[in-house]
């Protein structure tokens, strides 16, 4: 009886959509589909061999149905669909790592700036094979951030997996991650921003380090660096407004769904943040969705010079749909569209100048995983291969310290963002006289 009810229900949710009773073709086909469900799920609650609830049941089923899809599509039970609101908000609890899953094992995407993780030292492309010893493989990817967050000052033990080197254990202390995801500081004449996420705080955080860069200058600004790298995204409306404040009009970037008419454009109003001086924006393969449509905004209108290696390739939109009373799913409806019309999914932004990394780190970027290698992922049909258009080679930095304009010159791609920049000065400098 429970059967049939659930698959008369589901049957009567298909035929009230018009989407999914256009997927389906005729109504026959979907309730035979529906009751092949209800058999199965009948069969699991009598034989199983230990009692799982209809809750689980359900929640499961769903979620194997979306992340079917690609790889960013699932679903968000009660609890989850709630951390996700709070950490848009730029605040939440845990270890403060951006993942993804690949051939059931965690992947790291980015550690967040001044979290655990990151001061751990976890790195993008690290595997996470264990939680507390106990195997990821088996877990879905929320069943796995869940298990990595807990009561703020609790420890939770990660097993690792770093290029070919042999499984270590690294212990982490949880906290509460407050994301500040602007940081800048003065590199001498040039003003260095470096955007780590893009949250509700995003928009706000960059027009005030900018204000506090140009008074601190006393105006003698030559330039800006937008540092992206290992920014693994965020908001598509904070995307919209970062970019928008570096570009005086035209299009910032455009998405396009199943249906043509559902496509969107989105342009930008006059005002430039910059007050149209030099801007050189650093990416890398951390550097996806969100940040990738600032990248290919900016490049595509030629108001900044890319640097760095190319990005992740994260060229898809995910909606978040509500569910009254049960959580949300997020699903991806659509594919983002630089101002040229490129779409840069699986394939990512190619630099204008290609500088690889200080040696040491290139060692572990070369393995990195980009949005190409995961499995499911949506292809780019029509896509144009990219070639840098300067390449250069890194060199090894010295040991870090706490100083800023130190830090600049052990990070190799920093400083040849800033002498770029400066050259660039230099030679406006001289056209004018």
């Amino acid at each position: 009886m429970l059967r049939q009810r659930l698959a008369t229900a589901l049957a009567a949710l298909a035929l009230l959509s018009p989407l999914a009773a256009s997927a389906q073709g005729t109504s026959s086909e979907t309730y035979r589909q529906l009751n092949l469900f209800g058999d199965v799920f009948e069969r699991i609650r009598a034989d199983y061999v230990e009692e799982v609830s209809d809750e689980q049941l359900i929640e499961a089923a769903i979620d194997g149905m979306l992340v079917s899809l690609d790889p960013h599509s699932s679903y968000l039970n009660p609890k989850n669909f709630e951390d996700m609101e709070i950490q848009t908000k730029g605040e939440f609890g845990g270890l403060g790592i951006e993942v993804t899953m690949e051939n059931g094992i965690i992947k790291v995407v980015s550690p967040i700036d001044d979290t655990p993780a990151f001061r751990a030292g976890l790195q993008p492309g690290d595997f996470v094979t264990h939680i507390d010893t106990k195997p990821v493989l088996g877990m879905s990817l929320n069943e796995a951030v869940e298990s990595m967050r807990g009561p703020v000052r609790s420890e939770v033990t990660l097993t690792v997996r770093r290029g070919e080197k042999e499984p270590f254990d690294v212990t982490l202390m949880r906290d509460v991650i407050k994301i500040q995801s602007v940081r800048s500081r003065l590199e001498g004449d040039v003003g260095y921003v470096r955007v780590t996420s893009f949250n509700e705080q995003t928009d706000i955080g960059l027009e005030s380090a900018v204000e506090k860069l140009r008074a601190d200058a006393k105006g003698k600004i030559v330039g800006y660096v937008l540092d992206l790298r290992n920014n693994p995204g965020g908001l598509l409306n904070q995307a919209i407004a970062v970019s928008d404040a570096f570009l005086e009009r035209g299009e910032i970037v455009s998405t396009r769904g199943r249906k043509p008419e559902e496509g969107q454009r989105y342009n930008a109003k006059p005002g430039d943040l910059a007050d149209g001086l030099p801007v050189v924006v650093l990416i890398n393969g951390g550097s996806a969705s969100a940040s990738e449509i600032v990248a290919g905004a900016l490049q595509d209108h030629r108001r900044a010079v890319l640097l760095g290696t190319k990005t992740f390739g994260k060229g898809s939109v995910q909606t978040i749909i509500p569910i009254p009373g049960q959580g949300a799913i997020r699903l991806t409806t659509a594919r983002y569209y630089t101002p040229s019309g490129r779409s840069i999914q699986a394939t990512g932004i190619v630099p204008d100048i290609e500088v690889a990394p200080a040696r040491i780190e290139a060692i572990d970027a070369g393995d990195r995983t980009k949005e190409a290698d995961l499995p499911g992922a949506l292809s780019n049909e029509g896509a144009v291969p990219q070639e840098p258009k300067a390449p250069e080679a890194g060199s090894a930095p010295a040991e870090p310290d706490e100083d800023a304009a130190a830090a600049a010159q052990q990070d190799y791609q920093l400083a040849r963002a800033l002498d770029l920049l400066r050259g660039l000065a230099l030679f406006r400098a001289q056209a004018v006289n």
